[in-house]
């Protein structure tokens, strides 16, 4: 009975932090009231984001499950009465995922937690092989003696983890002077390690495809997240020889046996298809034309795609349901807006904002227009920090639309005023370059970089449903507010920035990189 009765108070206290929040409320706008009935009360996030990315999943660039993905969007603008279309802004290589099995054979069975990187070749059927380490060398004339030795095998060349617990575990757990002792002996063993690869004489770029031309059987690697069972999943650079990601666990074991002599062999079956090397890539494009001033843009901006280790559900499937949830809510209580209103689902932002800098590139004229862009891309936390991007004039705006919302959705946002202009990093950065006004809403941690940033554990289960629904009412609020503004935002730039620690000069505002348009002119392919 004592459970139930705490379950009940659960429940209520549940439900009535949305009408709490509500009774805080004293904006009389009818607009923001109904934003607030319509997205508190009728919410679709869950409904969007499920056949997203549990049916359909990742979203890597190039792959038929990122087409997938666009034509379900398209289709759903299409039933809420928005137009929305595929644009397309280049080529990539095409690649599609198949099934990653690797076994170790001996000197016992094991089935191990492992899978491709992303464009890595496949096995065509199972292969074994023995397993050996990335060996001590002097310098690029015995790595060079050494690997006709590495034919036929699969080739170690990530650094062995000598524990796969997190630092806060040890922290918690352990007596200080040992914890002190451990990260100073894996600093010693990592630096070691580096000193083994840099005696290769090869850059990282060229160190995969130097091992291929060898004839290895496959190249095996760990990049792990620092957190419990969590990989970073990138890409291969090989077009014959299979690169595979170990668990931590799964790397160190096969490390220690090679070390300690007991030659481990691997069995791999892993399937993967290049389906071109030119596959069209596009942006999905979705807007509203605005009745008073259609030639004065809104943006909304998430990128689509992700890495494919896992479903992309918080990088940056968050961020794109709670654009479309925005755009779903405006369409029923402001489908009239006088300022034309557009959102760019991009294409290639892992490989370099590729999608959005095309865009940019290729629209001058809603860059020239733009009177506000709102980017959301790191995580499925609620909202927590909004950075001016360096324009000096728009931190008054900010402050009055977020001071007409709730409090339940816009309490302890905060301003960096003015704040330095994006780089890089995330979409927004493609238009901050110009000049324009485009600003990133930065969300809570939610332990994202380890946990969910680019890893193998970025799965539906991950999201924080209440945050991202206060995410969504208050990108729809500022949408709203944004269109009643008389004038377009000011692009007023700060003069000064800091030192750039880096090179020991003044900073200045970033330039404009040219978009990458194909993976033959991408550094990172």
């Amino acid at each position: 009975m004592k459970r139930t009765a705490l379950a009940a108070l659960a429940a209520g206290a549940l439900l009535a932090g949305p009408a709490a929040a509500q009774q805080e409320w004293t904006s009389n706008d009818p607009v923001l009231r109904a934003i607030w009935q319509e997205g508190t009360h009728n919410s679709q996030l869950e409904r969007l984001a499920q056949p997203l990315l549990d049916s359909i999943g990742p979203r890597l660039t190039g792959s038929p499950q990122m087409d997938a993905a666009q034509r379900w969007a398209i289709g759903q603008y299409a039933q809420w009465g928005i137009t929305a279309r595929s644009e397309r802004y280049g080529t990539w290589r095409g690649w599609q995922r198949g099934h990653t099995h690797v076994d170790l054979m001996t000197p016992r069975l094991r089935s191990l937690e492992g899978m491709m990187l992303a464009w890595s070749p496949g096995t065509n059927g199972p292969v074994s092989a023995e397993a050996v380490l990335l060996p001590q060398m002097s310098d690029s004339a015995a790595f060079k003696a050494w690997l006709p030795s590495a034919r036929g095998k699969f080739v170690m060349i990530s650094f062995p983890q000598p524990t796969c617990r997190p630092d806060e575990n040890w922290q918690r757990w352990a007596v200080a002077a040992d914890f002190e002792r451990m990260r100073a002996e894996r600093t010693a063993a990592q630096n070691a390690w580096n000193q083994r690869v840099s005696a290769t004489g090869l850059a990282a770029r060229d160190f995969q495809l130097r091992l291929e031309a060898a004839g290895v059987a496959g190249i095996v690697t760990n990049l792990w997240s620092q957190g419990w069972g969590v990989e970073k999943i990138f890409n291969a650079r090989t077009r014959q020889a299979p690169v595979i990601s170990l668990s931590c666990e799964d790397y160190g074991l096969v490390a220690r046996l090679a070390m300690n002599g007991d030659a481990p062999t691997l069995r791999l079956d892993a399937q993967s298809q290049f389906t071109g090397e030119a596959v069209p890539v596009s942006n999905v494009i979705a807007q509203v034309r605005g009745r008073r001033k259609p030639n004065e843009y809104i943006m909304l901006s998430a990128h689509f795609d992700s890495w494919d280790g896992s479903s992309g559900a918080t990088d940056n499937g968050t961020g794109t349901v709670v654009m479309m949830e925005a755009m779903r809510i405006l369409s029923k209580v402001y489908p009239r807006p006088n300022r034309s209103i557009v959102v760019g689902h991009w294409s290639g932002e892992e490989q370099g904002l590729n999608g959005s800098r095309a865009f940019a590139a290729d629209h001058p004229e809603i860059v020239s227009g733009l009177h506000v862009l709102f980017n959301q891309d790191n995580g499925t936390g609620r909202i927590r920090n909004i950075s001016m991007q360096g324009l000096t004039a728009t931190g008054p705006y900010f402050r009055r639309w977020l001071g007409a919302m709730p409090p339940f959705v816009s309490d302890s946002v905060q301003i960096d005023d003015p704040g330095m202009p994006s780089g890089g990093g995330s979409d927004n950065a493609a238009f901050v370059c110009y000049g324009a006004p485009a600003f990133g809403l930065g969300s809570l941690s939610w332990d994202y970089g380890t946990y969910t940033w680019h890893t193998n554990r970025d799965t539906y289960d991950k999201i924080s449903w209440d945050d991202v629904r206060r995410n969504a009412l208050m990108v729809a609020m500022l949408i709203y507010q944004a269109d009643q503004e008389a004038n377009i935002l000011p692009r007023d730039r700060r003069t000064e920035f800091p030192v750039n620690q880096q090179t020991g000069q003044p900073g200045s505002w970033p330039a404009c990189a040219a978009p990458v348009r194909s993976a033959a002119e991408s550094p990172r392919m």
